[in-house]
């Protein structure tokens, strides 16, 4: 039962690393028209010590230092003696293409809890004959 339990943990390990993921997709896409807003990433990196091989777990957020793009708008409260002002460097292209491959890692660790799920009730019934 180690192995089901193991594999419960490397599945929900993953789960919650695509819903970070997700979260911090969501808060691009929610920032992209503020001024001065750095796109946020995570990367993952191989679970603790104390979890079974092949976990993850989110590292930490980084800001995106790409350069922010310049904005002409002499009217807005931002804008230097130029009439330009920072934007934000998120690209809701690249955003709505993460949050589709979060939504598939999530769903393909979902599958594998489930199989597991299955598997081991068929093992219980089996046992109980």
């Amino acid at each position: 039962m180690s192995d089901f339990k193991d594999t419960f943990a490397i599945a929900a390990s993953g789960m919650r690393a695509q819903a970070s993921r997700m979260k911090l997709v969501a808060q691009n896409i929610a920032n992209a028209d503020t001024p001065g807003f750095h796109r946020k990433e995570v990367s993952f990196e191989a679970g603790g010590r104390d979890m079974p091989e092949g976990t993850v777990r989110t590292g930490p957020v980084r800001l995106d230092r790409t350069e922010l793009s310049r904005i002409y708008d002499p009217s807005h409260p931002m804008a230097d003696t130029t009439g330009h002002y920072d934007g934000s460097n998120v690209n809701t292209l690249i955003e709505i293409a993460d949050s589709r491959e979060a939504k598939r890692g999530y769903e393909a660790n979902l599958k594998m809890f489930d199989q597991a799920r299955q598997m081991s009730r068929s093992l219980l019934e089996l046992l109980r004959k």
